[in-house]
């Protein structure tokens, strides 16, 4: 690894972590009202958008972590351009979490210092299995998001719109991975990443 892809790496995890990285456009939803939610009910949104804005720096640092170590370059640019969108989901859910008088994790840190070592590590399996871990990680996270349109409020229609649209990105980056020549990831490995997203999830519901 070059000093310069050391510079980037960590400039792109002190943005990602503690600073408000550009967006292009508006978020999903923004023309819409902010809902009228019972203590409750803004509270669960908020924990789950929190959620949501983890599992966005965890990508930040999986997509960098793979890129630092890709062979490719197509892939690399390939991977740098999930990792744009990625940025998009990062402000929609930071700002929709303010909104919603909620706060991040406090975890942030660790969490994003993790999903970069399980990035090189997938990384030096080499490109077909990085990208693997790729696809079976955005299948996951398409999965979960599905799980939190059931779980948001109804009546909160600005947090499931830009869920909906994380949804579709992440179901993209997966079939991204896939048409790259991602291998599919033996069964044990994808039942241990379910068990550890839920105990991230839980973890990063209340704290």
């Amino acid at each position: 690894m070059s000093l310069d892809s050391v510079i980037v790496a960590i400039d792109k995890a002190l943005r990602s972590l503690f600073g408000s990285r550009a967006s292009s456009g508006r978020a999903p939803g923004a023309e819409l009202p902010e809902p009228s939610l019972s203590p409750g009910d803004r509270r669960h949104a908020g924990a789950l958008m929190r959620i949501n804005h983890v599992g966005e720096v965890c990508a930040q640092a999986l997509y960098q972590g793979q890129a630092v170590v890709c062979r490719d370059p197509l892939i690399r640019a390939s991977l740098d351009r999930a990792a744009g969108e990625e940025v998009e989901h990062l402000e929609w859910t930071a700002r929709r979490i303010r909104e919603l008088d909620s706060r991040v994790s406090c975890l942030n840190p660790f969490w994003y210092s993790g999903a970069f070592v399980i990035g090189v590590l997938a990384g030096k399996c080499g490109d077909h299995w990085s990208l693997g871990f790729l696809a079976e990680t955005e299948r996951q996270v398409g999965a979960h998001l599905d799980g939190h349109l059931r779980s948001l409020p109804v009546m909160d229609a600005k947090s499931r719109a830009i869920v909906r649209q994380m949804r579709d990105d992440e179901i993209a980056h997966a079939e991204m991975a896939v048409a790259l020549g991602g291998r599919a990831l033996p069964p044990p490995a994808c039942a241990l990443m379910r068990v550890a997203a839920k105990v991230m999830t839980h973890a990063a519901y209340h704290i």
